[in-house]
Parts: structure tokens; sequence; C-alpha cells
């Protein structure tokens, strides 16, 4: 079961706005013609109930979204970028990678349909038809398009399961899934057999449910011992227990104490979740001839668990009714639980990480000049020919709108000093 993967994003850029000017027989003052640049594609994530693995990002770990295209004349758009769309497990968390470690939750996809914008596209860069005013009816000025988002992100599945079996290594777990269900894990006579979370469909007549044999926890696993943290957050979403413990272990209650209190020390809701109690390994006579002593001391436990069995994976003892009890703690836990509100998929909110924004306006570069950093105005020096004198007049107009000539004259610009806006320097006079 892979369960993370690390993937790369790029949203594609925005499409750059065009100078261009209407000059038609019958429309000699047509005017500016320069159209938008189109919106760079976004690349999304979205929660799909059929598929539970992050495996294909394994083979897959890139995905690019197409560039919006460039303005055309008379007014004309450029296209908006193709976007990328892939279906990811419900129950993924995004998070933002960096340094090898994660930075920050961006999105849970916790709902079927649910749709994420993981980088969104550049915006479109406006052709100069939107810089048209009263005292500018011949705007030389166009943005250049925005760049689409960037981003490293680790994906994380939470196991979407109804009940989880948890339990110490080789209690017997895996046997149990394998007996109740079409699940294959891996089983062997020896501790930490199971390295992956397993799901399995559990069918009772005309029902079912989805159970999840988390690997053997030990002491410390909510530390991370044994790698039990990664183990213990696919418990989170569950909704019922199923405690599997080795009858034929000395001091049961302690062993089920055990678990209990690794359960509460990662997250104390796992400790108030419904359990059942499996005392598994029926068929060996240490434990069939113990029942009524194993339950005396039962009554030290905890008291966690609501009822108990006794079962054998081995010969299929007591699972139909372990199952049978499994269905009705299901049930009534569904019904304690509140209503679900119906929410058509379109009606699903789109989920789109917020993003942290420059507040500068103007920054000095080590090696001395001003540069301009308003994304605006830089966009406007990139989408501009500032070879023309008189682009480059319409530019400074800009700048004092667009209060960056304040900017630059607080920061201690001189007339003659040497500015810096994208790739373009100039002298300021």
């Amino acid at each position: 079961m892979l369960d993370s993967a690390v993937i790369e994003v790029r949203a594609g850029n925005g499409g750059h706005g065009l100078v261009a000017f209407i000059r038609e027989a019958l429309l000699p003052r047509g005017g500016p013609g320069g159209g938008d640049g189109g919106h760079g594609g976004d690349v999304v994530l979205i929660a799909d109930p059929s598929i539970n693995t992050l495996a294909k990002f394994h083979w897959q770990p890139h995905f690019i979204a197409k560039n919006g295209t460039k303005g055309d004349g008379h007014r004309r758009n450029g296209a908006k970028g193709e976007a990328i769309e892939t279906t990811v497990p419900v129950g993924t968390e995004v998070w933002i990678w960096e340094d090898g470690e994660d930075k920050e939750l961006i999105g849970d996809l916790n709902q079927p349909g649910q749709r994420m914008i993981v980088a969104e596209g550049g915006r479109g860069g406006w052709g100069n038809t939107r810089f048209v005013s009263a005292t500018n009816q011949e705007p030389l000025l166009a943005e250049a398009g925005g760049d689409g988002e960037i981003r490293r992100v680790r994906l994380n599945l939470k196991l979407l399961a109804d009940v989880g079996l948890v339990g110490m290594p080789n209690a017997g777990k895996s046997s149990i899934l394998t007996a109740i269900s079409a699940a294959q894990p891996k089983v062997a006579d020896y501790p930490f057999t199971t390295l992956e979370p397993v799901l399995g469909v559990v069918e009772h007549g005309p029902q079912a449910f989805v159970a999840v044999d988390i690997p053997g926890l030990i002491e410390g696993a909510h530390e991370g011992i044994g790698l039990g943290d990664e183990f213990l957050k696919h418990v989170q979403r569950t909704r019922v227990l199923v405690h599997v413990v080795d009858g034929s272990e000395d001091d049961v209650p302690g062993r089920i104490k055990a678990i209990n209190d690794e359960l509460e020390q990662f997250d104390p809701k796992l400790a108030k979740k419904p359990q059942i109690l499996a005392i598994n390994k029926l068929d060996l006579d240490e434990v069939s001839v113990l029942i009524d002593e194993i339950k005396e001391n039962l009554k030290s436990a905890d008291g966690l668990h609501s009822e108990t069995h006794f079962v054998s994976a081995a010969t299929y003892d007591g699972l139909d009714e372990l199952k049978q009890s499994v269905f009705h703690l299901l049930r009534s836990t569904y019904e304690n639980e509140e209503p679900a509100v119906e929410v058509a998929v379109e009606d699903i909110p789109v989920l789109r990480p917020s993003v942290q924004q420059s507040t500068d306006v103007v920054v000095r570069d080590p090696d001395g000049p001003l540069r301009i950093v308003h994304q605006k105005a830089v966009r406007l020096a990139k989408g501009s020919n500032l070879e023309s004198h008189e682009a480059r007049l319409q530019f400074h107009r800009r700048l004092e709108q667009l209060k960056v000539t304040k900017a630059l004259r607080d920061a201690g610009l001189e007339t003659g000093d040497t500015v810096l806006v994208g790739d373009w320097e100039f002298d300021w006079d």
C-alpha cells in the first residue's frame, strides 16, 4: 500500500498581452486592439473513491499544465492553457514539501469528487486595449503573462476504512483479515510480517465494511518507534477498532493496556473509539482451556472494549460472531453520528491554497541598484517595448499611479541613479 508520494506540479504561465491598433479602411481611427493573453492552465487534484493508493505518483511524479496563448489583434484574447487533472484517493492530504520535510498542510481531499487547485495558472497579461483612458487614447503598454505556480508537494494518504485491526506484532491481525475478507496480506510466524496497512472488504450477507490491518504496534509507537506513528495515522479515520490479542501470550490484560496507552498518547480521540476485543488462537489448547481464566483476568483490563470474542483465524472459529458484532457496532455508530448532508459534486467547494504575495514594491539589489518588484510594474515592463520613448513615458506615468515612484524616492532614489525592473535597466531622470 503506497500511501505517500512527493510530486512536482507546474501550472501554465499566462499568455502575454498584445500592443496592437486597428487599422482598416473603414475604421481609420479604430484605436487600440491588442487582446489579453490567456490564463495558464491549473494543476488539479480530484478525490476518486475508486482508487486507494498513490502508486501511480511514484511512476509519474511531474505534472505540467499548458501555458496560455498570447493576445491577438482586433481585441481577440488568447486561449487559456489546458489544465492537468489527476485523481487521488479520498483521504489524501496535500503538504508543501521543502528541504525534505512537510512545511504546511494546504489541502485535505476527504470527499468523493472534491477538487483542489494545487498549482494555479498565471493570469493572462492585459493587452493595450485595457490601458485606454481619457488622457491616453493610444496606449503602448501591455502586460506579460503571470508565472504559473511551481510547487513540490507531498501527498499523504490516510486510508479510509470503517474498521481498524490493531494489536501487537504477531497477534494474528493479518490472519483474521485474510479469513474474513478477500485481502491477502503477508502472513508468517514472526513479528512485523505486515509492514504496511492492508485493506480488505468484509461481507456479511448483503452488508459489507472495509477493514484495515494496521501493522503491529509496540511500546513507543506514538513516538515513531517501529514506524508506529506512520501506522497509527491510518487508525484516525476508522469508526470502530478490533483489538486483536494473542491469547497464548502471558499477561493478556497488560498487553491490551499497552496498546490502548499507545493509541491514547498518539491521539486521545483514538482511545474513545468503539472497540471490540478479539482473543485469537482459540485453536491452541493453552488458550481454549483457559477461556474462563482469561475472562476473569480481563476484568482488570482498562475496559475500553465493549465486548470480547474468542476466535481462531486458523480454524475460523468465532469469526462469524465477531463479524456480526462489528456490523452491529458499526450500525450503532452510524446512528449516533450527525446525519450527513448530501452534497452534489458541483456544490463541493474547490480548494484553493492561499498564496503568500510579496508586499514589497522596491528592494535594493546586493550590488547597489534599486529594483522594482511590484508585480504589476514588472509585468508591464516585460510586456512592453520600453525602447520606445513614448512607451517609457507611459510606463513612468503608470509607476506614478501604482505609487512605485513614491516608494523609489522613499528608498533614496536620486536623478541619474540606475533602476532595474524585470530585465530592463534604465537611469532615472
